[in-house]
């Protein structure tokens, strides 16, 4: 029973001391997770590192007997909680990276996860259990008893175990490094022009996720200093078309000015999104040559790994209500398929039908063509596109409640961790805004609740599927644009925050359309 115990007590603790020392040496990727299982984002940094301090604390109290009973209990309780939260977010159809031990081991939830987590909760119990019964020694006491020669065996044998996981998880990589690379190499022979016509072309890529299963949660940012979920991607009540690609990969970038066209020329009930690996400079030249707007990096593989594709460039179609609406498409020609039922007839003009009870637009009246107002970026000189949107009170607003001010749009999000990181110099604006600047209009998602706790002064609007933002060309958040005071737009929309707070200090001149 003692060695059992002091087993049980060695398990538990080398667990607890590699998750926490790993989540600590990644804070933001640790805030990230709490912030993808719901906890408010005020919580998520607090959180973030409560958490590791609490395994680690844990981790070091079960060595000695005083406290290691009351450590295994502590132990137990957390590991119940992270069941819990684990098994409510699967109920509710997401799948977000479990970060359990930081960069080293991420991935999506699912069963497998709880079960890990029921495993360790089942040790836990009988260290707690067998401890109370049985007054067994601490490991440290247990050690210092053993002959010097053991002792270095022991150490000896711990370390060398050490190596070989370390050595076993860098071989992992390695592999699913070479499998990503032959797939894309597999793709690029597949496009190559030089492919004997003769040979049947090869079938689309099997695999993925099974049709009308969930699709996994993601979070990423975007080219701009933008963050944008697959919550959000959703409120428009547009399908999702999601196409993976990698800045190394020839037939990807063969393929991007076609997405980019594709983008521009609006998919009717489709919502086309590119997500990209490596760096921000790595895609930013090929994706503005290309004419995308929404395109969103992954920090490895990630959300690729989450929905099972193998290579690039491949797609999936997922449905409005959030579920996986097609197997992966590899290849230019399988994701033109995969697309090709949503395009709208050449002669259909690229517009979304108005709310109910139509929209007015900056000058009271009607757009150039009743009932519809253009998707895509706004241009310099032109009318603004109609906004009427409740504030946190409910109060509704429209852009005729600004007529004859230079008007600042900043398109919001509580959730987004971009906006996060400007909310403090935002707020030092707003405290001592420039001479004759611009007013600010906040357009923003989430709730009012979280968005009265951003502690803003300026007046907030809600535009919980982001039409309004859509309807200005705003790709992600945070975007800006600028409005003269008759209601013409008065700059590029501009992404991130600082391209925003140059447009906050824009000269009060600038009056497009006088």
């Amino acid at each position: 029973m003692a060695i059992a115990l002091i087993i049980s007590r060695l398990v538990l603790a080398v667990v607890f001391l590699v998750s926490g020392i790993t989540k600590l040496a990644d804070r933001d990727g640790s805030r990230q997770a709490f912030v993808d299982f719901g906890l408010p984002l005020q919580l998520a940094g607090p959180f973030g590192l409560l958490l590791p301090l609490a395994e680690l604390a844990i981790a070091m109290a079960l060595l000695p007997a005083p406290s290691a009973w009351y450590a295994a209990l502590g132990g137990c309780a957390l590991l119940l909680v992270f069941m819990l939260a684990i098994g409510v977010t699967l109920a509710h159809g997401r799948r977000p990276d479990c970060h359990c031990f930081g960069q080293v081991h991420s991935e999506p939830i699912g069963v497998s996860t709880l079960m890990r987590n029921g495993l360790l909760l089942a040790i836990g119990g009988f260290g707690a259990w067998a401890g109370l019964v049985h007054n067994e020694p601490s490991l440290v006491s247990w050690f210092g008893d053993l002959r010097p020669t053991t002792q270095l065996g022991l150490a000896a044998g711990l370390t060398l175990l050490a190596v070989l996981a370390g050595e076993g998880v860098l071989l992992v990589e390695i592999l699913r490094q070479q499998g990503r690379f032959m797939s894309r190499l597999e793709a690029l022979e597949g496009a190559s022009p030089s492919a004997s016509p003769s040979l049947p072309a090869p079938p689309p890529q099997a695999g993925g996720l099974a049709v009308g299963s969930p699709a996994p949660s993601f979070r990423l940012g975007g080219l701009h200093g933008e963050t944008m979920t697959l919550e959000a991607l959703q409120e428009g009540g547009r399908q999702l078309l999601l196409v993976f690609v990698h800045p190394d990969c020839g037939p990807c970038q063969a393929l991007l000015p076609e997405l980019g066209r594709w983008q521009r020329e609006d998919l009717g009930r489709l919502n086309l999104v590119v997500i990209g690996e490596g760096s921000v400079a790595d895609n930013l030249g090929p994706a503005r040559a290309a004419g995308l707007t929404s395109v969103f990096l992954q920090d490895k593989r990630e959300v690729a790994e989450a929905y099972r594709i193998a290579g690039t460039p491949a797609a999936v179609l997922v449905d409005t209500n959030g579920l996986i609406a097609s197997l992966p498409a590899l290849g230019a020609e399988a994701i033109r398929a995969l697309q090709l039922p949503a395009m709208p007839a050449p002669s259909s003009p690229s517009r979304v039908p108005l709310t109910a009870g139509g929209l007015r637009s900056a000058n009271g009246h009607l757009g150039p063509e009743a009932g519809a107002i253009p998707v895509g970026p706004v241009r310099r000189g032109e009318l603004a596109p109609a906004l009427a949107l409740n504030d946190l009170a409910g109060r509704r607003v429209t852009l005729d409640d600004f007529r004859g001010e230079l008007l600042l749009l900043l398109f919001w999000n509580p959730g987004c961790g971009f906006c996060q990181g400007m909310l403090a110099d935002l707020k030092k604006w707003e405290a001592r805004p420039p001479a004759g600047g611009p007013k600010l209009l906040i357009v923003s998602g989430g709730t009012a609740e979280a968005n009265l706790a951003q502690g803003l002064r300026s007046r907030v609007v809600l535009d919980p599927d982001f039409t309004t933002g859509r309807a200005y060309g705003a790709g992600g958040t945070p975007m800006g644009v600028l409005l003269d005071r008759n209601g013409r737009v008065a700059s590029e929309v501009a992404a991130g925050a600082e391209a925003v707070f140059r447009l906050a200090g824009a000269s009060p001149a600038m009056n497009v359309g006088g």
